[in-house]
């Protein structure tokens, strides 16, 4: 296996990510947790390290499968997980990229993973609404509580996430890092705007 670093940061990472959305069956299908667990010790046995999840994926099952996978050799793997969308439907405030999801989603994902930190956090999908100020501070107030150690943004226009750095930089605030986009020889559109943007600000691509 094959390492590069992530982004502008010292953070080695494989090259092949292992995405575990499909880790439990909560959505009706997906794989049981035995099935998932031979898929993360194949990775691991590769070479793998980089491992990607998010607090919806199965209703949280993802997550908490990972946590249990990687009990004994936690600082070995970099483990990356989003925030925006809601588990609940009953709370106006348990979604978007607001201060508070935000804090209560790194909470969750926190216990579900059994960690007192994440590798790499991020921003699932813009909400539109968020000032950037806000999402901004509030990572990097994560950062700073030793909770996450790098952020990264997916499914966000190239402006807003060149507002987003350039407003990190100058504050002195911990700035994306990564960029998790749709791309394939199907899906080129984000060479437009997207990729040139990752290469101009040093994210990777994922």
């Amino acid at each position: 296996m094959n390492y590069r670093l992530l982004g502008r940061s010292g953070l080695r990472v494989s090259e092949l990510c292992l995405g575990t959305m499909t880790f439990g069956e909560d959505w009706g299908w997906g794989a049981p947790k035995d099935e998932a667990r031979k898929i993360y010790d194949a990775f691991r046995e590769a070479g793998g390290n980089f491992i990607d999840t998010a607090n919806v994926y199965t209703q949280g099952s993802s997550e908490t499968f990972l946590g249990e996978f990687v009990s004994g050799h936690r600082d070995s793997v970099v483990i990356a997980t989003k925030y925006t969308n809601a588990l609940t439907t009953n709370d106006p405030n348990a979604g978007g990229n607001q201060r508070k999801n935000m804090m209560q989603a790194v909470e969750g994902s926190l216990r579900r993973l059994k960690t007192d930190y994440i590798d790499l956090y991020w921003l699932h999908i813009w909400d539109q609404l968020t000032p950037v100020e806000e999402v901004m501070r509030a990572f990097d107030d994560l950062v700073r509580q030793g909770k996450v150690l790098y952020v990264g943004v997916s499914d966000a226009p190239a402006w807003w996430i060149s507002k987003a750095n350039t407003m990190a930089e100058f504050r002195g605030w911990s700035p994306f890092v990564g960029l998790q986009i749709e791309y394939s020889l199907i899906e080129r559109t984000v060479e437009r705007e997207l990729i040139p943007a990752a290469k101009a600000l040093g994210l990777t691509v994922t």
